[in-house]
């Protein structure tokens, strides 16, 4: 932890110290981040407020160098060996932030049914290391910011790509290990990200909507009819929602499971998606790729919240599977929901999103402050001592949770020290003259808005505030 915490601050060139108490007390304050001036009276943040918000505003993270620490610190791995890595979006919501640039329309879940919304806000995609049972836990290893009008798959390819290509530099993958394991929810274009990453030693497994239709391998051999014809690219149709398409499974597996009861797989094999030129594919060079697969159809017997049961379709990038392969999918698939845990850690204990921050250069520092906090909290899992309340369960010294870990963080801190130099006495600043007014107003920004040509969205004019004409005369009689 010495080492990270050392390469934390190494990474950290403007403001570093600053952003360094920043972190630290972030890690040693007791309880949920309420808001982000608390901070400054933890005893670990030696400095003023002003620091605190003039180190956000106007500090310097150096993103690669961290990313590559991120990487080097030891991950989990699935009982094969293999690196399982989750990648979803999360949204820091900023509907009623006007002078806020860069925001984005973010999906967001509502209670009930038909309660989705779009909301205002900051979409970050994150990517994290996964580990093996039920734990909150998982290794965070890289953030990206969604700009307006971004293309998700494309984006995410690049983004794992890059993870991965760093995970091999650090020493985490070497030739002859197995394939790393990609998890991505039915948000994602699971075939399209597989093709996009086609040449790196990754696997890719997605959920998909239970109204989709995929297509079968052309028979072999194939019989030209009479009329001829060129030998057709796609097979049979594979509706989901019609088990009279669905022919023999490849594969069937059945599992006795303590939460789901019996869980059963039945898996199809060399299922590919019919493509069109259209949009992401309309401007794709060359004929349109085939991208084969393993469909899996997943049915468990109940659900612990007793929910409506319904079957979960996947999308594996791999081919040939067999009964271990089928387990393998669907294990880790359940296992991506930990990624769940991590983000509510990371808003409602750590605080991501409180902050009020008008730039969203710095809320993205923030943010890459708020991850290393957490990779601390993972090198400090097996030092950390139970500091549990009264009413609570006592746990197993490997068994704590990050908020546990977290309370007896600060005295772990009192034992690493820190990097970060003394305050140096100053003088806060005049400010502005009592009785004047702001001559600078912020600039107000629209919502992010992408149209079908790829141009943004702006506003008409006359929909714009302070446009409307205005009755001069005097009333009508």
């Amino acid at each position: 932890m010495t080492a990270f915490r050392t390469e934390l601050y190494a990474s950290l060139l403007a403001r570093s110290d600053a952003l360094f108490e920043l972190c630290d007390a972030l890690l040693c304050t007791d309880g949920p981040v309420r808001t982000l001036v608390d901070l400054a009276l933890a005893p670990e943040h030696r400095r003023g407020h002003g620091a605190l918000y003039a180190g956000l505003n106007q500090g310097r993270i150096d993103v690669a160098r961290l990313r590559r620490a991120l990487a080097g610190v030891p991950l989990p791995r699935a009982a094969d060996g293999r690196l399982v890595l989750a990648v979803d979006v999360s949204p820091w919501l900023r509907p009623n932030a006007d002078t806020c640039s860069d925001r984005s329309f973010c999906h967001t879940f509502g209670r009930g049914l038909g309660k989705h919304q779009m909301v205002p806000g900051w979409p970050y995609s994150i990517v994290a290391a996964l580990e093996t049972g039920r734990t909150s836990w998982t290794a965070l290893l890289d953030a990206i910011r969604l700009e307006p009008g971004a293309d998700l798959a494309a984006v995410t390819a690049v983004q794992v790509r890059e993870v991965v290509e760093r995970l091999i530099a650090a020493g985490q993958w070497q030739r002859g290990q197995p394939d790393v394991l990609v998890v991505l929810d039915a948000g994602y274009d699971a075939p399209r990200i597989a093709h996009l990453l086609a040449d790196m030693p990754i696997e890719v497994l997605g959920r998909l909507r239970s109204d989709r239709v995929m297509r079968k391998p052309v028979p072999v051999p194939w019989i030209c009819p009479p009329q001829g014809g060129r030998p057709p690219k796609h097979g049979g149709e594979f509706v989901f929602g019609d088990p009279q398409t669905w022919g023999e499974a490849a594969a069937i597996t059945s599992t006795a499971t303590e939460r789901y009861g019996t869980a059963t797989a039945q898996a199809w094999d060399r299922l590919h998606p019919r493509l069109t030129r259209r949009a992401a594919w309309e401007d794709h060079e060359g004929p349109l790729p085939i991208i084969e697969g393993t469909v899996i159809r997943l049915t468990v017997a109940k659900l612990p919240s007793g929910g409506v049961n319904k079957p979960v379709w996947l999308w594996w990038s791999g081919t040939g599977a067999g009964p271990a392969d089928v387990d393998r999918c669907w294990e880790a698939f359940l296992r991506r929901f930990d990624v769940e845990h991590t983000f509510r850690l990371l808003k409602q204990t750590l605080g991501w999103t409180r902050p009020r921050l008008r730039d969203s250069a710095a809320a993205d520092r923030w943010t890459w402050l708020v991850l290393a906090a957490h990779a601390q909290l993972r090198l400090a899992r097996p030092l950390a001592r139970d500091l549990r309340r009264p009413w609570e369960r006592p746990a197993e010294p490997n068994k704590l949770t990050p908020a546990r870990v977290r309370r007896g963080f600060r005295n772990l801190h009192a034992r690493t020290g820190t990097p970060a130099s003394a305050p140096k006495p100053s003088r806060p600043g005049p400010g502005r003259p009592p009785g004047s007014k702001n001559k600078r107003p912020a600039t107000r920004y629209d919502v992010g808005r992408v149209l079908a040509t790829g141009e943004s969205y702006t506003r008409p004019a006359h929909h714009k505030i302070g446009t409307k004409p205005r009755r001069t005369g005097p009333p009508a009689s």
